[in-house]
């Protein structure tokens, strides 16, 4: 695998310097040419499971688009790399972009992952934003690693369907994991794409706007869940500016794994 020109190093872990219409694009394309894209929306969470697992990484790593989705992720870019960027690409918002697309183009997606609850109130929901958008298959979590042979029978599944997306939401890292393992069994891109079921399912209220522009999303989030995320933020925060001011220092090289290329031995389907 080659690395493309937009894919710049946070703490170890290659980031695409790009905007919702190049990513957007990317997706698009892959679709009409029948060829396999992962792709994830990296916030400092999704960021610090590859730092603290090289393994993982070395996944991250082999994606082809990795989108900067929280503000310190894009802020990064900038303070490293002089990337330029003037906005995030958010999971939530870059879905919404491609499934426009999509629905424009008569492009059929495949919902994979989250609970049958939230599907149904996430379909409905799209189809009033999107009437024109052609769901070709909708199948929720199993909240369970896959058995023998279960992912041939999943991409078997999706490409019945006659899909040509698959939006991916098992959250991070789970999804990022099904997708990396999924794309080589699927002629078509696969989005991990986060909390965007429950955000545009109505189960979950976005921050104001102003704290999305200040990178606040995070504590937005704390207060609506403690009990669920206060370990993700309160140590892996910290954890992320320490390392980020190293990188920059050049206190630490923080050397990008290769990308991997074997399957993982299991993974969440």
């Amino acid at each position: 695998m080659t690395t493309p020109r937009t894919k710049r190093n946070v703490l170890g872990v290659l980031v695409d310097a790009t905007d919702y219409a190049t990513a957007t694009d990317a997706v698009v394309t892959a679709a009409h040419e029948r060829r396999p894209l992962a792709l994830t929306a990296l916030a400092v969470h999704g960021v610090m499971t590859g730092v603290l697992d090289p393994a993982h990484n070395a996944r991250l790593n082999s994606f082809d688009v990795v989108t900067p989705d929280g503000q310190p992720v894009r802020w990064a870019l900038n303070l490293l790399h002089h990337a330029g960027l003037t906005d995030r690409v958010y999971g939530p918002t870059l879905t919404l972009h491609v499934l426009s697309r999509f629905a424009d183009e008569g492009l059929p997606v495949y919902l994979y992952g989250s609970t049958e609850e939230t599907l149904a109130r996430l379909i409905p929901a799209l189809e009033r934003m999107f009437p024109a958008l052609k769901i070709a298959g909708v199948e929720p979590s199993k909240f369970r690693a896959a058995q023998p042979g279960e992912d041939a029978e999943i991409a078997d599944r999706i490409r019945s369907s006659g899909a040509r997306l698959v939006l991916v939401g098992l959250g991070c890292p789970r999804q990022e994991v099904f997708a990396y393992a999924m794309r080589p069994l699927l002629d078509m891109p696969l989005m991990a794409v986060g909390a965007a079921f429950d955000y545009h399912a109505g189960l979950l209220r976005q921050p104001p706007p102003w704290m999305q522009r200040a990178g606040l999303e995070w504590f937005w989030r704390l207060g609506l869940e403690p009990k669920r995320l206060w370990r993700r933020y309160v140590i892996l925060n910290p954890a992320y500016l320490s390392r980020l001011t190293a990188q920059k220092t050049g206190l630490w090289k923080a050397r990008p794994p290769a990308p991997a290329t074997e399957m993982p031995a299991t993974f969440s389907v």
